[in-house]
């Protein structure tokens, strides 16, 4: 009988080489956005908890640069809090349309090196004016998460790119848990000065990770604009046959933050008034946040990792209804223990929604133009937790502590509603 020969045969051996490098190639592109996307989590923990061990202790300091009088600590603490948000805000779309025309992985280097730099400087100010124009300075030139998100997403492979920017929230997270606890040790055992120290040490540390593991795959436009129209931003997405998603994710993401933002300045007080113990109070506040960023955390990496699978699209509505659900009951808990359970679940579902967000950016944005929409996307982070803290406290004086859980759960329930109602199925998901 004759047997009917198959390519392979008729190929030979070149054949069974090119299989060989394809394999080869396929394992080190692998290996290269993994290196990358770890060096850039390193990276992230240090620069967030390094933000966080100088921030919370800008009121302690001010009282070594002469400032005693209450009111005016107060308001210096407002402006230096909230000048380096709004100079963020304006720069971050630029920032992102550089990283269009000249590379990613320089824009997180730029964040993370001019950090590092202006933080050690506000260690060595001698007047609280000249703390407030570094601040508005580091508000201006830093901005690492919009810088990491974007280089995370454009080297993930898409199957993976739930995952990616799931660990890299998950980064955030935990920066933001380890650095004031950190900061703390720092201020009682070395004085508050030595934190700028710190935290411009933890930024370098960060820079140079990325520096040396992180490639960035860009490749440079064909026709780069001129550097001053590279400052211009790029959001003709939102105008293109995509808008109506984009423009409902960047709601959706000022939500967000609004709803964080909303509650986050009255939860300790909140707690004072059911905890039974006075004594507990500091103690019951530390557990209830910490518990919620570490719920946080692991919702990150677990739902990113099977959010392609499932859908970017209705994994966010799945985490946006979730989160909703268990932020209204925290209004009428009347012990720490029952908060601290729904606050558990509320935060595993927050976890997953700005993953799921960040991905669908990606999917519905041209590759050559996520770093302005990522820009974008920071800039109207920024704004929402501006605008939090004052709508919080208007329905703290208004209605009481409790109204602040209700408005929130409501302020994600109707971002989770308007999800199936603009954001089209797009994305692809993989078939068992």
């Amino acid at each position: 009988m004759y047997r009917v020969a198959s390519y392979s045969d008729l190929a030979g051996p070149y054949f069974k080489i090119n299989i060989s490098r394809l394999y080869t190639s396929s394992s080190v592109a692998t290996a290269s956005w993994k290196r990358t996307l770890y060096s850039v989590w390193v990276g992230e923990v240090l620069a967030i908890a390094g933000f966080g061990t100088s921030t919370p202790i800008i009121p302690f300091f001010l009282g070594d640069l002469g400032i005693t009088d209450p009111q005016t600590v107060k308001l210096y603490t407002g402006l230096l809090q909230s000048l380096p948000a709004i100079s963020m805000m304006v720069m971050a779309p630029i920032w992102g349309s550089l990283a269009d025309q000249y590379g990613r992985k320089p824009m997180l280097l730029r964040a993370m090196f001019c950090g590092a730099g202006i933080l050690l400087l506000q260690g060595l100010v001698k007047d609280p004016g000249q703390l407030l124009l570094l601040r508005t300075l580091q508000g201006m030139l830093t901005g690492t998460v919009g810088a990491a998100t974007v280089l995370v997403a454009s080297v993930s492979p898409e199957e993976e790119r739930g995952y990616s920017l799931g660990l890299l929230q998950m980064s955030i997270f935990l920066g933001n848990s380890l650095g004031p606890l950190f900061g703390g040790y720092i201020s009682d055992a070395f004085g508050h000065r030595i934190n700028f120290f710190a935290t411009s040490l933890l930024l370098l540390s960060g820079g140079i990770i990325v520096s040396l593991f992180a490639t960035d795959d860009f490749t440079a436009p064909a026709e780069r604009k001129s550097f001053a129209k590279s400052l211009i931003p790029d959001f003709s997405p939102l105008r293109g046959e995509h808008g109506k998603a984009l423009w409902t994710l960047l709601a959706i993401v000022a939500a967000d933050q609004i709803a964080g933002s909303i509650t986050s300045p009255f939860l300790p007080l909140f707690i004072k008034t059911i905890t039974q113990e006075p004594a507990r109070i500091a103690s019951n506040t530390g557990l209830v946040i910490a518990a919620g960023a570490i719920s946080s955390s692991v919702a990150a990496v677990l739902i990113g990792k099977i959010s392609y699978r499932l859908g970017y699209r209705r994994t966010l509505m799945f985490c946006m209804g979730g989160a909703a659900l268990f932020y209204l009951p925290q209004a009428f808990s009347r012990s720490v223990f029952q908060l601290l359970i729904f606050r558990l679940m509320s935060s595993f579902f927050i976890g997953g929604n700005m993953p799921s967000v960040n991905a669908l950016i990606a999917v519905n944005t041209p590759r050559e133009k996520q770093g302005s929409m990522y820009g974008l996307r920071s800039s109207v982070a920024s704004a929402g937790g501006a605008i939090g803290p004052a709508i919080g406290s208007a329905l703290a004086i208004g209605f009481g502590y409790g109204s602040v859980f209700i408005a929130t759960g409501t302020v994600l329930a109707i971002a989770g509603i308007a999800v199936p109602l603009f954001v089209s199925m797009r994305e692809r998901l993989l078939q068992d």
